[in-house]
């Protein structure tokens, strides 16, 4: 299956109609594209957050409707542990919300599309994909 999980900053920039999205259109056409539960609740928290309207609230909505949504698990939670513990015992600490991307992307043995590489060069086994 030609899959991804698609970060954080990725959907943001497609969202919002970045100038930077425009490289990431060959990796994402044709692909089955996911998002981690913690790219969900980081994006459904910016509204909150930001005060946002009903329309740009809606069009998050509809935005949103691109990506499969990848649901939590006693196993993704195993592979969460490994990815920060590693990560710190290499020195390197991972953000909480970028190691359930990072092990979900690892978990469901996909690569990850992202624009922020240097967040994710701890966590050894990841395959990333970036503009």
């Amino acid at each position: 299956m030609n899959a991804a999980i698609v970060d954080t900053d990725v959907v943001s920039m497609l969202l919002k109609g970045d100038s930077r999205a425009f490289a990431y259109r060959p990796h994402l056409t044709g692909r089955l594209l996911g998002i981690s539960f913690m790219t969900l609740a980081e994006l459904e928290r910016w509204p909150l957050e930001r005060d946002w309207g009903a329309s740009k609230r809606a069009e998050l909505s509809r935005h949103l409707q691109s990506y499969a949504v990848l649901p939590v698990s006693r196993e993704l939670c195993i592979k969460w542990a490994e990815v920060t513990t590693f990560a710190r015992r290499k020195g390197r600490p991972i953000q909480t919300a970028d190691a359930w991307i990072a092990a979900s992307a690892l978990y469901y043995d996909v690569p990850l599309i992202t624009n922020n590489q240097r967040d994710y060069s701890m966590v050894d086994g990841l395959r990333i994909i970036a503009a």
